[in-house]
């Protein structure tokens, strides 16, 4: 009864850790969602994060487990997964978001959690102890996803502008500043849905190592669910807003029109992502959608020096959390 008493201590703590790094990863990603909108002027940041969090949170009702599935059974063998992997995978994660986040680039929390997880197994088993399909389906959205949400979000500027070519530009920034409401909504409504699922994922991970759930299952304890959306709700409504000036402003100046076609891009991408199940960056989405927006208009409007610092940081995170994770991870097995 002892040792079982220790184990869900142990398993009560992780938990704990794991949706700490969910309410980072709502706080850090907040300017995904909320960027476009306050630098546009429709919201203010106050309203901004109240509103994204709504979004956020109602995504439980909107998109099925497929991500939190690939996340707990489709990166890390089961069996090779123990507490010391997940507490390693975590602080990996958490350090690389607290990196980021002071710094103000708009790192992946998703892949910093993907690269959490990869060091830590590594440290144990090696490569054996990985998922390759699953890795690999991630690994390739890294470049997926931005260039879908370029493509998306160029693409929505010109039907946008082919649609009221006859509009005078007054009248096209007034039904825009309220479409803009419903594009911002889309979005955290997609970032809700498959950045919450990861943590879901990291958790039934955990449950499953730990006996306290089965490889069986066809989806995570409920409470796992609802706890994992409020966290990343809370953790927007705090926001980032160091984070909120470079996506709003740096990259590229912004009105209305041009928000609205960057979150319905990054939007439509999300959706389709979190429906096939592969863990995304929101970050590296919505980055994409605003420079493509930009670069429509003219290549000059992009600040590509910006661009390509958020870039180096992309290609960083899954080994430099992967590293964090291996010697957390160490630490971890020595010490406990």
């Amino acid at each position: 009864m002892a040792s079982v008493q220790v184990a869900l201590w142990v398993v009560v703590l992780l938990v704990t850790l794991a949706l700490v790094f969910d309410f980072m990863n709502g706080f850090h990603d907040a300017a995904n969602s909320i960027a476009t909108v306050v630098s546009t002027g429709v919201l203010k940041p106050g309203q901004a994060v109240v509103f994204a969090a709504f979004f956020n949170f109602i995504a439980i009702f909107v998109f099925h487990l497929s991500v939190a599935a690939t996340v707990g059974k489709g990166i890390a063998e089961p069996g090779v997964v123990d507490v010391h992997v997940v507490f390693g995978a975590l602080i990996g994660a958490i350090s690389w978001n607290l990196i980021t986040w002071y710094y103000g680039i708009p790192s992946s929390s998703s892949h910093a959690l993907i690269g959490g997880i990869v060091g830590a197994v590594m440290a144990k088993t090696g490569a054996s102890g990985l998922v390759g399909s699953g890795i690999a389906k991630t690994v390739a959205f890294i470049f997926v996803s931005p260039v879908l949400g370029f493509a998306l979000g160029s693409l929505m500027l010109v039907i946008v502008a082919w649609i009221f070519r006859r509009a005078t530009p007054s009248r096209v920034d007034r039904w825009f500043r309220r479409l803009q409401l419903v594009s911002a909504g889309a979005y955290s409504l997609g970032h809700g849905g498959n950045d919450a699922q990861k943590t879901i994922g990291i958790i039934w991970l955990l449950l499953i190592a730990t006996g306290y759930a089965s490889a069986g299952d066809a989806s995570p304890p409920a409470w796992t669910i609802i706890s994992c959306y409020m966290a990343i709700a809370a953790g927007t409504m705090f926001g980032g807003w160091r984070i909120v000036k470079t996506m709003g402003q740096k990259i590229t100046k912004l009105k209305p029109v041009g928000g609205f076609c960057a979150e319905t891009g990054g939007a439509l991408t999300l959706f389709m992502a979190t429906m096939l199940g592969i863990p995304v960056s929101t970050t590296h989405t919505i980055t994409g959608a605003i420079v493509g927006v930009g670069s429509t208009r003219r290549a000059s409007a992009v600040r590509w020096g910006v661009a390509g610092n958020i870039v180096w940081a992309w290609i960083f995170t899954i080994p430099a959390s992967a590293f964090v994770a291996a010697i957390a991870y160490w630490v971890s097995f020595r010490v406990f």
